[in-house]
């Protein structure tokens, strides 16, 4: 009967708008949590991460997986792991350890967490409708993501590998990476930093493709909630 309130199983639409504005304000925090990661690894002097910079890191990640709506069960690991590892990181930085003996660890936890987040934010993602914040920030965020992912896969070549990635004659450091993995994943190409081996050269190139494809589905996934938006009937 026209007038009736149609009877509906799921959350109000308020709930659902109160919904989003949380998770569009813990995407703000995850970002605001990511420019400080940032900032911490890019005054990095040297190609050894600083444990206190793997702390916000971690915080990410946990924030993210909150956000999201994981599992109980996600969380719950996840908040186990993070703070074992944040905790053997405050340790570390306590302790003054550094060399390659702390650096190659961090390095790959880093890489670990940084590739968790975004496929996580992606997943998530998929399964709603609608442009919003919500939406257009966690696009933001998983594109971040996923350079820093790839910095700290030049880190870690760099702590294994014997030659310096961006050989002799530039400075190989944490900082001078990020740059690099930025330049790269946007293909903006300054051409001030090169990797010189085949290793790095190789990830530069999957990083460059990976940043295209990222752009095209990100934004081919806010418009197709747009549309989805606009195509939504009113009700009479």
């Amino acid at each position: 009967m026209t007038g009736m309130p149609l009877a509906s199983g799921g959350p109000s639409v308020e709930a659902r708008e109160g919904l989003w504005t949380r998770r569009a304000t813990g995407y703000g925090v995850v970002l605001a949590l990511l420019v400080v990661s940032y900032g911490l690894c890019a005054v990095q002097p040297s190609t050894d991460p600083s444990p206190w910079a793997f702390l916000p890191m971690l915080a990410t990640v946990a924030v993210v997986f909150s956000v999201t709506g994981a599992s109980r069960i996600a969380q719950r690991v996840s908040w186990v792991v993070l703070s074992a590892a944040g905790l053997a990181a405050i340790v570390a930085g306590a302790l003054g350890a550094d060399g390659p003996v702390l650096a190659i660890p961090l390095s790959a936890a880093s890489m670990i967490a940084l590739l968790v987040a975004p496929w996580v934010i992606i997943a998530h993602q998929v399964t709603r409708r609608g442009l919003d914040l919500e939406a257009l920030l966690a696009a933001v965020t998983a594109y971040i993501l996923v350079g820093m992912f790839f910095a700290f896969a030049y880190n870690l070549m760099s702590q294994i590998a014997p030659d310096p990635l961006f050989g002799s004659e530039n400075p190989d450091s944490l900082g001078n990476q990020l740059f690099f993995s930025f330049t790269a994943l946007t293909t903006t190409g300054y051409g001030n930093l090169v990797p010189v081996g085949t290793g790095g050269q190789a990830v530069a190139i999957a990083e460059a493709i990976t940043g295209q494809l990222f752009l095209i589905t990100a934004v081919a996934r806010i418009m197709r909630g747009s549309s989805a938006g606009r195509g939504t009937p009113t009700p009479a």
